[in-house]
């Protein structure tokens, strides 16, 4: 385990620690009045219950939506950031780590994260998104490719549908070459190198830009008892890695950015234009000789736009670095059994690909 982990700090929803200027909302306080000093740029405090502020958003939502009319995607982009905008100026008061407001729920994450002070303003969209992380940490995400249940930290990606790893598992099950070293980029929740390990992996290079997956990974590898096997790096692709690699994977984004990426989930979900090349170019140099490379990817982008570009098949095509040996897909079964699939979704297949490298680069 890298012992530079000591010192990662956790990134966290900002809180106010300051006395500011505010209104305060109780149940008979006008809704709409609220709204509208929210989005003007004033401070709202819900008082007395925590359904309060659903009330709130709601009423924002409503607002917002009689100037924000364009359903195109830069008219819902548009609705969304004048959202966020207002709806961060509802605040919540914490104090001793506890929301003060009454029916709240309790969330572990407000002490975890900010254990240097207890009392503090945190906006509500940032309490709903603590309390829906809480609970998913609490109560874990069972992996059947795994066998265990993995407990996610706050700010982490970690799936809800599971055919990506069933085609994953089904690869390894059949994997025959050396087990020695491996390298996964863009560690998340640790699945992907847990089931290296399970698999008979025994030294694993995990990697991510997102600190809180190198945080919340490390806290798993202590409670399964992986910490020998795998070394965490908080960096992008392969910085600060020097292993040539038997086996290099890689879950990446499936839809290409179109706007500004954020740190963190944003990330795990978009990628930058960028992002391909020079994955591509960075892995050839950390594979071994007779390495593979394994990609798991969607063509939900192409689903979505026919038009849209496979970064994958664009690698293949237009550079002499890699050879394809194996294409695996696999249909995307609904994350609930009561989901009916009515969307575009219902075409979506994840795919397994496995390249090497072209033998003039393998002997170079």
């Amino acid at each position: 385990m890298n012992h530079d982990l000591l010192t990662l700090q956790p990134d966290r929803p900002p809180v106010i620690t300051s006395e500011i200027e505010l209104i305060h909302f109780y149940h008979d306080t006008n809704v709409k009045a609220a709204v509208q000093q929210m989005i003007a740029g004033t401070y709202v405090l819900v008082e007395e219950l925590y359904s309060n502020g659903l009330e709130i958003l709601a009423e924002l939502k409503r607002t917002l939506l009689v100037y924000y009319t364009d359903t195109k995607f830069q008219g819902q982009r548009d609705f969304r950031s004048a959202f966020r905008e207002a709806s961060h100026r509802l605040l919540v008061e914490v104090k001793g780590h506890k929301l003060l407001v009454k029916k709240a729920p309790v969330i572990g994450w407000l002490e975890v994260l900010y254990p240097e002070v207890s009392d503090f303003y945190v906006s509500f969209p940032e309490v709903q998104g603590m309390n829906s992380a809480w609970q998913w940490y609490k109560k874990g995400i069972e992996v059947k490719t795994l066998g265990i249940t993995l407990h996610p930290f706050y700010g982490t990606y970690f799936p809800t549908r599971f055919d990506h790893l069933t085609l994953f598992d089904k690869w390894l099950k059949k994997y025959v070459g050396s087990k020695e070293k491996a390298i996964e980029i863009g560690v998340g929740s640790g699945i992907l190198s847990f089931q290296l390990i399970q698999n008979g992996f025994k030294n694993i290079f995990a990697t991510d830009t997102n600190k809180n997956a190198i945080i919340g990974v490390a806290q798993e590898c202590k409670r399964l008892g992986y910490e020998g096997n795998i070394t965490l790096n908080h960096g992008d692709l392969f910085e600060n890695c020097d292993v040539k690699a038997d086996v290099i994977v890689f879950n990446p984004p499936w839809l290409l950015a179109k706007h500004t990426l954020e740190e963190g989930l944003d990330k795990a979900i978009y990628y930058e234009k960028e992002l391909f090349p020079r994955f591509f170019e960075q892995a050839l140099k950390h594979l071994a000789p007779e390495g593979k490379l394994v990609l798991l990817f969607s063509n939900l982008a192409q689903v979505i736009d026919e038009k849209s570009a496979h970064p994958i098949i664009e690698e293949l095509q237009n550079h002499n670095r890699f050879r394809k040996e194996l294409h695996l897909r696999r249909d995307v079964s609904a994350s609930s059994k009561k989901t009916k699939r009515t969307d575009a979704r219902e075409n979506e297949k994840v795919e397994l690909w496995v390249l090497a490298p072209k033998e003039k680069d393998a002997l170079s």
